[in-house]
């Protein structure tokens, strides 16, 4: 479905000047002071928005007596805990076959999801009160309706409010990777906070050291479970990039990558809550759950991969990016 027209501009021959009429650009000083203001509260917006995540991480970080700041130790930790984490991030990076994203948009994203991670913590901490109140169906329902589509949609905000917005948002599977990289980010944090409350809540059980053994114990599990929010909104991530190019039906888009990752998240924490699997068991489902889609997610960009190639005329995808059109 094209751009909607009015029947003026349907009808008009190229001669007829109908600004303000049927047609408008910014030609007179109020005109162009609509325009910055338009700018200047879409600009205030995103910081509002920003600054407010910035707030409710930082009480965050001060309810939960946050300790990393003050324990080398176990920022070292949530750095090792990342790294499974970060090395999916590379690959599905180097799995992109046109122009690789460049580290300031990356490094943005990445921030931003660590940032918009406290929206997902302060609203699944007040809306998981009233399913609490049903055993069992309200703990699923409280997966399916409220975690899983809330971080997913914090986490595609991240992509959405800055890299989505440049000029190095060039195509759809961009948006798989900086999906991938706001996983990355909500991962990190996410890491950390269980990390600093495990080492906290050790500290009856011994001293330092055996504080840091709990930890480095959470620090491991939480490796295992990071690339799975990287695979999810990766998933929301390309579907995000495909709206961007068929703005028509973007919205329908959008929803249905975020359907796709919080269903994924959904299940994974439905079944890692309800089988009672022991330490190593967990490790060997969470392998095979996250492989499983990975697997698909990176199929999808292999397809876009064999596309890329078709269209550039079967030259590699680098060379088809230096070689000018005849």
């Amino acid at each position: 479905m094209g751009e909607k027209r009015d029947p003026l501009q349907e009808t008009a021959d190229g001669e007829q000047d109908l600004y303000d009429v049927a047609t408008w650009e910014p030609r007179s000083a109020l005109d162009r002071a609509a325009v910055g203001i338009h700018r200047g509260i879409k600009l205030v917006a995103i910081y509002v928005v920003i600054a407010l995540a910035l707030g409710l991480l930082v009480a965050q970080l001060a309810a939960s007596g946050y300790a990393i700041i003050g324990n080398p130790s176990l920022g070292v930790l949530t750095l090792l805990s990342a790294v499974p984490a970060l090395a999916l991030v590379g690959f599905l990076w180097r799995a992109d076959p046109t122009v690789k994203e460049p580290l300031g948009p990356l490094a943005a994203t990445f921030l931003l999801a660590v940032l918009f991670a406290s929206f997902a913590a302060v609203l699944n901490t007040i809306l998981r009160i009233p399913f609490s109140a049903v055993p069992v169906v309200g703990t699923v329902l409280f997966f399916f309706l409220i975690v899983g589509p809330v971080e997913e949609t914090v986490k595609l905000l991240a992509v959405r409010l800055f890299a989505y917005r440049g000029d190095a948002f060039r195509t759809v599977v961009d948006g798989a990777v900086y999906g991938a990289v706001a996983g990355l980010g909500f991962a990190t944090i996410e890491n950390s906070l269980y990390i600093t409350r495990e080492f906290l809540a050790a500290a009856s059980a011994g001293g330092v050291g055996q504080q840091l053994e709990v930890a480095a114990g959470t620090a491991t599990q939480r490796a295992f479970v990071g690339p799975g929010h990287v695979i999810y909104s990766g998933f929301a991530g390309y579907y995000l990039g495909l709206a961007k190019f068929n703005p028509d039906d973007a919205g329908p888009i959008v929803v249905k990558g975020l359907v796709i990752a919080a269903l994924i998240h959904a299940t994974y924490n439905t079944l890692v809550g309800f089988l009672g699997l022991s330490f190593a068991a967990l490790l060997v489902f969470i392998v095979v759950y996250d492989g499983l889609f990975g697997y698909l997610l990176y199929r999808k960009l292999a397809r876009y991969r064999a596309e890329y190639g078709r269209a550039s005329g079967g030259q590699s995808p680098r060379r088809a990016e230096a070689t000018p059109d005849n």
